[in-house]
């Protein structure tokens, strides 16, 4: 059985959504934004059902290319031929490898959280899970999605241009939160533990 052979660092599918995430294709990108936030007014704040929505919109697509493909015709031009319209084997292998590369990258996230005796990565993990079911029992799934989108569209573009300023404002919250921590293992954790020593030796002498 011939080893499979490992997705390239970069595709065509990943540079297109890395050029989306960060602007790079404004027009695609303020696409995705203006479509998910209709999309969420029309089922959160109107209460719009999705398969009415869906079938809204695939109306209006089909509506759009008939009367473009008409149009066309009216004015002597030939419509775009789409009979040869495929899918490559190369953009399927891409898409299927980056799908892969994500498994398993999750699967070596949780090895590494449940198996390696990370405690430190364990407790941490466990905290982020509860903070989002927490946050989740106040949204439903709808609007945490769109939040989700909003911040994929928003977070990566504003760290690209202030990355350096979020690094150090980073480092310098890293620092406090170093020192707080000395300051609290000092004035109370060890003190805690002395006053403990002492009570344990004193009902030991009694």
């Amino acid at each position: 059985m011939s080893a499979a052979t490992p997705p390239s660092s970069s595709s065509p599918a990943l540079d297109t959504f890395r050029d989306i995430i960060l602007w790079r294709r404004k027009k695609v990108s303020a696409t995705v934004v203006l479509v998910s936030t209709a999309t969420w007014i029309l089922l959160q704040v109107y209460q719009f059902n999705f398969i009415t929505v869906a079938s809204w919109l695939i109306i209006f697509i089909l509506a759009s290319l008939f009367l473009w493909g008409n149009v066309l015709r009216l004015l002597g031009k030939e419509p775009p031929n789409v009979s040869d319209f495929d899918i490559s084997e190369q953009t399927t292998m891409e898409i299927t490898n980056t799908y892969r590369t994500f498994l398993e990258d999750v699967l070596r996230w949780m090895f590494h959280v449940t198996v390696e005796e990370n405690w430190f990565v364990f407790a941490r993990t466990l905290a982020g899970l509860s903070i989002l079911s927490y946050v989740g029992a106040f949204f439903d799934f709808l609007t945490l999605v769109y939040i989700g989108i909003t911040m994929v569209m928003i977070v990566p573009v504003i760290y690209m241009k202030y990355g350096d300023q979020i690094q150090r404002s980073g480092e310098r919250v890293k620092g406090e939160m170093g020192r707080f921590y000395e300051i609290f293992d000092e004035k109370v954790v060890r003190q805690r533990m002395s006053k403990f020593g002492k009570q344990e030796k004193e009902k030991k002498n009694d």
